[in-house]
């Protein structure tokens, strides 16, 4: 590798909203983010499933005339 060229790397702290904090090694020093792995519905299991305009009942209602052949 060329000498003088690279970022100083070093071990920083990445800060969450939800209080999370995790050492990583990094080019940046204090980062702060929005959400974490901690906090994320899809790693917590809390995913919401929305309906938005009965997309579902629209589809059944669609095609319910196919269902009885």
């Amino acid at each position: 590798m060329k000498a003088n060229i690279h970022p100083d790397y070093a071990v920083t702290t990445i800060k969450c909203a939800c209080g999370n904090v995790l050492e990583v090694g990094s080019t940046k020093s204090d980062i702060r983010v929005e959400i974490c792995s901690k906090c994320h519905p899809f790693f917590t299991g809390k995913q919401k499933l929305i309906d938005s305009a009965g997309r579902i009942e629209r589809f059944r209602k669609k095609y319910e005339k196919f269902q009885d052949q």
